[in-house]
């Protein structure tokens, strides 16, 4: 399961397009919580959570489109009663599989929080914890979710299940995000972005199905998608809304065959479209280089506003 499935990208643009002017920061995660993540990660996103909370227009947006494992993680740490929420600077979620238990998300927030008041509190209210070697889990909400402190700094949440895997592979009980080679150097070209996402090869063969549609049917499809290596996306708004989307293959000629299928797509749509989607359309490059697949969208905030309102939009976020 991926975290954003077949709406990867309009989803991120709905989500991070209206965060402009405001959001001018990197969303950097620490040792602690690269370490937190187990290393069969399938996604993880990352975005500057205080300005998103700071825009208004964002939020309404982001709870239209958010996927519904998000929503309720989301949910349970703004209901938790810790006020985490509003001393988050970054938020980060991570979609993994465990053995053959299929994929869990965990949750992880980072900031300056008041965890003295906060344990100080659950001590007062005999709130119940669960011990984990060195680590107290603690329940948050009434959402069954749990809630653990690393450190001042850093808090991984989730279901149950999921923050002890994570404490499994931050102790060295499991392996980690950073013995994940791959992703870690994939993240190393996309984590100086206030919003950013990395992808497994089986969610980009995932989200690219998604985004072929009915092309994705064609042979040509089937020979590519098992050469797709990994994705990545950012987000950028220094000068209205500028989306990228990296996809590695494993040679120069898969890239150029998927790069192909993917303007075709463009094509079909964009005799279907309005004139605001034709418009959204011609603002949008595909190419390859080197073996990867890039896409390139760009748009002034109110042409992006404009455009969330449009069929196109509408049918790809169903």
């Amino acid at each position: 399961m991926m975290i954003f499935g077949k709406q990867v990208m309009v989803t991120a643009l709905a989500v991070s397009a209206t965060l402009s002017p405001v959001m001018t920061r990197a969303a950097e995660l620490s040792g602690d919580a690269k370490s937190a993540i187990p290393r069969d990660t399938q996604q993880v996103i990352v975005v500057d959570y205080r300005a998103m909370q700071n825009s208004s227009a964002a939020m309404s947006l982001k709870d239209r489109v958010l996927p519904p494992e998000l929503k309720k993680l989301e949910t349970a740490l703004k209901t938790s009663g810790l006020k985490v929420d509003q001393d988050a600077d970054t938020l980060a979620f991570a979609s993994f599989k465990v053995g053959s238990e299929g994929a869990r998300i965990v949750g992880i927030a980072q900031g300056q929080f008041h965890t003295r008041e906060i344990l100080a509190n659950f001590t007062k209210q005999k709130t119940k914890f669960v011990t984990l070697r060195n680590n107290s889990i603690y329940p948050m909400g009434s959402a069954g979710m749990s809630v653990v402190f690393l450190n001042q700094t850093t808090m991984v949440f989730g279901d149950k299940d999921a923050v002890k895997a994570a404490l499994d592979a931050r102790d060295g009980l499991a392996p980690n995000f950073l013995q994940n080679s791959d992703m870690v150097n994939e993240m190393s070209v996309v984590d100086t972005k206030a919003v950013w996402s990395l992808l497994d090869q089986k969610g980009t063969q995932t989200m690219m199905k998604g985004v072929l549609g009915d092309a994705a049917q064609l042979a040509d499809y089937d020979t590519v998608k098992n050469r797709m290596k990994s994705s990545r996306y950012t987000m950028d708004f220094s000068n209205g809304v500028r989306f990228n989307l990296s996809v590695v293959t494993s040679d120069t000629i898969t890239a150029a065959t998927a790069a192909t299928l993917m303007k075709g797509v463009a094509i079909m749509r964009k005799t279907q479209g309005s004139p605001l989607e034709k418009t959204a359309l011609d603002s949008t490059t595909i190419d390859s280089n080197s073996g990867t697949i890039t896409v390139d969208y760009s748009s002034s905030d109110s042409q992006f506003a404009n455009l969330l309102t449009s069929p196109l939009f509408q049918s790809v976020v169903k």
